[in-house]
């Protein structure tokens, strides 16, 4: 009950995913014939799911016909293995030594569920996250604060108590949302002139700043 309760974005967050959302994406684009992109402009086309990174990949005048085929192209490469170069960022395994066991651990993204436990299960199986939830069909995603209050309630946490972990503007919005402390974290995808501006309680540079924060 007195624990303090820590919910974490995974990609920029816990996964460092870029490259291969990127090379994937580029891939689709590519066999259609449309404009492909360097692997550092995606940081600023993802966050918000996967229709929210083909708006931003796709040009304003785009079809909806052609929006939903690269979605569907982009969902059949992507998401059929866990690839190979996602890794936690270096620190994490050090943050959650410390955390595991006298905190309690969450995950909430906005990359669809299945895929969000596929990558938690493989890199943070040793870890006792209790609470583990990707984009699901019937619940609003971030920033909208529904999942996070839920993942609040099905631990029965205090919202004083709890922190919510993400890299970007959709992250500080979900914290602020659900009337949770909000850190942003800057070995993401975004700067701390974004996280800032929407609401970031704290910033840190390095995982073991934020063991620092709730102690």
């Amino acid at each position: 009950m007195n624990k303090k309760t820590l919910i974490f974005d995974l990609d920029g967050t816990l996964i460092d995913s870029l490259e291969d959302i990127a090379l994937c994406m580029n891939e689709v684009l590519k066999t259609m014939n449309l404009k492909v992109h360097e692997i550092e402009e995606y940081k600023y086309f993802v966050g918000g799911g996967v229709d929210i990174l083909v708006e931003n990949c796709l040009s304003k005048d785009t079809t909806l016909s052609i929006k939903q085929e690269v979605t569907k192209r982009f969902k059949e490469i992507y998401d059929q293995e866990v690839h190979n170069n996602t890794k936690p960022y270096s620190g994490i395994y050090d943050l959650l030594d410390l955390l595991d066991g006298n905190c309690n651990l969450a995950i909430l993204s906005n990359k669809p569920h299945e895929f969000t436990v596929a990558y938690a299960n493989k890199f943070f199986s040793n870890y006792n996250f209790l609470e583990i939830h990707g984009q699901k069909k019937e619940i609003a995603k971030k920033p909208d604060p529904t999942a996070a209050l839920d993942i609040a309630k099905n631990i029965n946490a205090d919202i004083k108590d709890c922190y919510f972990i993400g890299d970007t503007k959709v992250d500080m919005q979900t914290a602020k949302n659900a009337n949770m402390k909000a850190i942003g974290v800057l070995w993401g995808f975004r700067d701390e002139e974004e996280l800032l501006k929407y609401g970031a309680d704290y910033i840190v540079s390095h995982p073991l700043d934020i063991e620092e924060i709730i102690n």
